[in-house]
């Protein structure tokens, strides 16, 4: 039974989908707005929230588990440490918001923008 299993597949394996969210990660730290589509926006939403409530507090230790939630990539970390948290220190959450965009010609796909507040 499924039961409170509710992360979406993306038709990949497990390795390959979590390659894609790190990849959505970094890339929305770098740019801080990206169009993609709406489910990958919406699982991405809780993975960059909890990384920026962490950032907050600043310390070594969560430096460190950032470095390593991340694969490594110092880049991101020096700027979701050093610009993107500082501005929300006062804030509880919602730091992204998801506009939705209509649908890709191509396929179909719903598509979406997810930035910072």
């Amino acid at each position: 039974m499924r039961h409170h299993n509710t992360n979406r597949k993306f038709g990949r394996g497990k390795t390959q989908r979590r390659a894609l969210l790190n990849s959505l990660v970094s890339n929305l730290i770098v740019r801080e707005k990206i169009k993609t589509t709406l489910p990958k926006a919406k699982e991405l939403r809780p993975i960059i929230e909890k990384l920026i409530t962490r950032a907050k507090n600043g310390n070594l230790a969560t430096r460190r588990l950032i470095i390593s939630k991340l694969g490594g990539r110092s880049r991101e970390v020096k700027k979701l440490f050093e610009v993107i948290a500082p501005k929300y220190k006062d804030v509880k959450g919602g730091y992204t918001r998801v506009l939705k965009l209509g649908v890709r010609k191509a396929d179909g796909a719903p598509m979406a923008i997810i930035e910072f507040v």
